[in-house]
């Protein structure tokens, strides 16, 4: 039985924010394919993992016989968020991007996650993990576009994701969000809805192939 780990960080509601619609719109192909696996679900801007802390970090390179209690207090709460990430067999991430990067909470759950020896380093359990990002922006950030170079959600996670876990990245990014709420954007609103309409249906191609192949492969 397959699992998908499903990730929304945006600080709007189902209604208002195109990242949770796409990657509602992938979950719902995946179940639809794959309606015997199992969805475990982290809204985590509803309900944020902790930033990473001096006790959970030195824990991880110190012997557990050697904890203090806070300090295997803190390490056992990280340890649930990696036994999380080791089950899954397939990651969806909602990212969208806020002042360049992405969400603080979004970054937290990373910092938890990433233990070197454990879930990141040359021989990562994760390695070939097939990780989908849905990286929703306000503006366009796409190559020769005049903010090219302040692209930081696409870099950093493909980076961070393949170098850290050795993951299988892919990406569906709906540009120009902001176009229907911001008047001086107002005659981008026609690729906006067509970067929304493609994001969608890139999400529902790609969650149910993803589906069949982790199920063929299980």
């Amino acid at each position: 039985m397959a699992t998908l780990l499903h990730l929304d960080s945006s600080l709007s509601p189902a209604a208002g924010s195109a990242s949770r619609a796409v990657t509602a719109a992938f979950r719902q192909a995946w179940e639809e394919q794959h309606p015997e696996g199992t969805v475990v679900y982290r809204d985590l801007s509803a309900a944020p993992v902790p930033h990473l802390d001096g006790l959970a970090a030195s824990a991880a390179f110190t012997d557990p016989s050697t904890h203090s209690p806070e300090q295997a207090a803190a390490f056992a709460e990280r340890l649930k968020l990696v036994a999380e990430l080791e089950q899954a067999d397939a990651v969806l991430i909602g990212a969208p991007m806020y002042n360049f990067a992405i969400p603080s909470t979004l970054k937290a759950w990373l910092d938890q996650v990433i233990v070197m020896g454990r879930t990141a380093g040359p021989e990562s359990p994760l390695k070939g993990l097939p990780v989908t990002v849905v990286a929703s922006r306000g503006g366009s950030y796409a190559p020769g576009t005049p903010r090219e170079g302040l692209e930081y959600v696409q870099n950093y996670l493909e980076g961070l994701l393949t170098s850290m876990f050795g993951a299988e990245v892919d990406f569906i990014v709906p540009e120009l969000t902001l176009a229907a709420s911001n008047p001086a954007m107002a005659e981008l609103i026609p690729l906006a809805e067509a970067s929304y309409a493609k994001a969608v249906a890139d999400a529902e191609t790609k969650g149910k192939s993803l589906a069949a192949r982790v199920a063929s492969a299980a």
